[in-house]
């Protein structure tokens, strides 16, 4: 299945705008925002996941002062994300963790938008970014379709290098079609920092509410088979671009861009 277009989203649904849509860049601007808060209630009510990284910068797309758009560029929760593309510059790099834009916003306007991230980035010290498309569609138990799946149609439009799928894994789906993730998981497990927020996931699909004296682990393991279902997921398309560019002798040529959403 081949999807053309620039994929949108309003309160959670997914849409697609023609690529070969033009921006009227006087109509917008894009600027710091300097309160996670601000980032984080625009991610948590369009994106699908209803979920935020942990941002070190956040820009937004300003139409005529309104808000239209919100990217986040984040720490992944594991260092080798970053270094295994730009060797010992975990601190210098970025993922791109969110980039979401309203159903309004013309066809090039994340390429348009992107252009001015990178220019701020590169003013803080950033010299590298990673950013991965997630090809695989999620419906929710009912057979809905909560996410499309895109094969990174923008990153290749500016000129991303391409450097192949992430690891292969088994997500377990939530009846609502967001993942309940490995991290998440763990949380619960050893009842570390977000662990109650975690648990929630669950609960709000029927698990009975975790206790403080209860055993996690076998809490676990009675909820998960019953709210979630396996998904194999091939891996994440895996995009880079060195915005310094002494950075650029460490990117590979990029491979042939993807081009075909997986089939679920």
């Amino acid at each position: 299945m081949m999807l053309s277009g620039n994929q949108r989203w309003l309160e959670k649904r997914a849409s697609y705008r023609p690529a070969g849509e033009l921006i009227r860049t006087e109509e917008y601007d894009v600027a710091p925002i300097l309160d996670n808060q601000t980032a984080k209630d625009f991610v948590v009510r369009h994106h699908y996941s209803g979920t935020f990284p942990a941002a070190r910068f956040r820009y937004g797309l300003y139409r005529r002062g309104e808000l239209s758009g919100v990217a986040v560029f984040s720490h992944p929760c594991s260092d080798r994300v970053l270094t295994s593309v730009f060797p010992g510059e975990a601190k210098a790099s970025v993922e791109l963790g969110r980039f979401v834009l309203l159903d309004e916003v013309p066809g090039n306007g994340e390429t348009w938008m992107l252009a001015r991230c990178f220019e701020f980035l590169r003013s803080s010290g950033i010299s590298g970014v990673v950013s991965f498309s997630d090809p695989m569609p999620r419906t929710t138990h009912q057979g809905k379709i909560v996410l499309p799946g895109h094969v990174g149609t923008i990153y290749a439009a500016h000129n991303g290098v391409y450097l192949g799928r992430g690891e292969a894994r088994t997500l377990k789906i939530l009846p609502d079609g967001r993942s309940f993730n490995h991290r998440a998981e763990q949380k619960i497990r050893r009842r570390e920092q977000g662990w109650r927020y975690a648990a929630q996931q669950l609960e709000i699909h029927g698990a009975s509410p975790l206790t403080e004296n209860e055993d996690p682990a076998l809490w676990l393991s009675t909820w998960l088979p019953r709210l979630t279902r396996p998904l194999r997921h091939l891996g994440n398309h895996k995009f880079a671009w060195a915005i310094d560019r002494a950075l650029r002798r460490h990117l590979p040529p990029s491979k042939p861009y993807p081009k075909v959403i997986d089939a679920a």
